[in-house]
């Protein structure tokens, strides 16, 4: 049990460096982040430190994963996913996928009495799909001011300005895939078969 222990922890340097490589982020930046000092970052990745449970809670919370992944616990077998919702701008958004980097998908969920009643357009590297599950939800993007109803989508680039809440005053609920590095969502659909009944 001793051996699978030391090779559990042996095996998180590498997964630290690997993580702040795909992240692109400096050890500096992760330090000003985190809390914990340059050397000591340094040397949980290289393996000369032994990560504790009071260096990997705020690298976990740095990268966005949760700490099974930063160590690789192994399965329990059990499927449920257990949900943490995080509330962030007048919205509930429960992070659907666990992995760090690519395409990350969240279900947002904006209340009738929301504060994000007034348009505030913002700008961010990355690019968005949406797709509406319930309520109505309206998305100004650029010049644009639409209104999507539940089973609409709409994808856009997050450089050009854009905002979306609820369109009315009942609460909207709809599905996010988001690219931080400009990733597109590729739809593959069957071709429409041809109708064989006809002449």
């Amino acid at each position: 049990m001793d051996d699978d222990l030391d090779q559990a922890l042996a095996a998180v340097g590498p997964r630290l460096r690997t993580l702040r490589r795909q992240r692109e982020t400096t050890l500096t930046d992760l330090s000003a982040a985190t809390g914990i000092s340059v050397s000591t970052l340094s040397r949980l990745e290289s393996g000369a430190r032994r990560p504790t449970l009071e260096l990997l809670l705020p690298l976990a919370k740095a990268y966005g994963v949760t700490l099974d992944e930063l160590v690789d616990a192994p399965p329990t077998g059990d499927p449920r996913i257990h949900l943490r919702p995080l509330t962030r701008h007048g919205m509930t958004m429960l992070p659907l996928t666990r992995r760090a980097g690519g395409i990350q998908a969240y279900k947002l969920v904006i209340p009738a009495d929301s504060s994000r009643r007034k348009p505030d357009p913002q700008t961010h590297e990355g690019y968005d799909w949406l797709y509406v599950l319930n309520g109505r939800l309206r998305l100004i993007l650029g010049d644009q001011d639409l209104v999507l109803s539940p089973g609409e989508a709409a994808e856009f680039d997050t450089r050009v300005p854009h905002w979306f809440g609820a369109a009315d005053a009942e609460p909207v609920e709809f599905l996010s895939l988001f690219g931080t590095q400009g990733e597109r969502a590729h739809l593959r659909a069957r071709p429409k078969t041809k109708d064989r009944s006809g002449p």
